[in-house]
């Protein structure tokens, strides 16, 4: 599961980032380069963490682990801050009211819907660091949640799966999530208590992201952000 969502980050991102030369790519700003630095890095680490458990090296993982948990408190406000900056660049005045293109709404409900799930997920992997079939199962989650991200972005039409519309980030994140689920079933013949509300939890945000985002309520709140709060960002 590591090196498949590793395989669909590089992927969904390889045009706007990986394959335009990461520290080259011509991203909007220089918080947009932390941001994705910073989730970059949390995948790296994801990587690490699994290949070391999976070495029997459970000492060094909870070394890294230490270090590995820091990050979350300098992802989280980068998400929501990142989303604000894209409203304070994409905000357009009519009649000197600050409005929110459909598209700066949308982005600003993947990052603070996104990322509040992230925290949510990460903070109870944390709490159940001592529980390893729950901390496992929890980190992945949270980590699949941030894939969504690269799921959106994916080449869905050069892969002949246009006929699935904006319907594919979804299904294709269902995929995800049923590949653990099936994993429950085959090595524990049941679900996992973790799986029970993690999962479900990560689907249902991604999937209300985007209904929620063209709502009249989420545009004017995304308007009121973006005379109030933004300006500052």
């Amino acid at each position: 599961m590591a090196l498949l969502l590793a395989v669909v980050v590089v992927t969904g991102f390889s045009h706007s980032y990986f394959g335009a030369g990461m520290l080259r790519a011509p991203l909007p700003n220089l918080l947009v380069h932390i941001h994705a630095a910073c989730f970059t890095l949390w995948m790296i680490l994801f990587l690490a963490q699994t290949g070391l458990v999976s070495a029997r090296r459970v000492a060094w993982h909870r070394a890294l682990g230490t270090v590995a948990y820091c990050l979350p408190i300098l992802m989280v406000p980068l998400g929501a801050i990142t989303g604000l900056d894209e409203l304070r660049r994409e905000r357009v005045f009519v009649a000197g009211v600050a409005t929110v293109p459909a598209e700066s709404a949308m982005f600003l409900a993947e990052s603070l819907l996104g990322i509040a799930l992230f925290a949510v997920v990460v903070f109870a992997s944390w709490r159940a660091r001592r529980d390893p079939a729950a901390h496992k199962r929890l980190v992945l989650y949270a980590t699949i949640g941030l894939a969504s991200g690269a799921l959106i972005r994916f080449p869905w039409r050069g892969m002949g799966l246009a006929v699935l519309g904006g319907n594919a980030p979804v299904l294709a994140l269902a995929v995800l999530l049923l590949l653990v689920v099936a994993y429950d079933l085959v090595s524990l013949s049941r679900v996992h208590r973790a799986t029970l509300w993690a999962a479900p939890l990560t689907f249902a945000v991604s999937a209300l992201t985007g209904p929620v985002a063209s709502t009249e309520v989420w545009r004017q709140f995304a308007a009121v952000l973006a005379r109030t709060v933004a300006p500052h960002v």
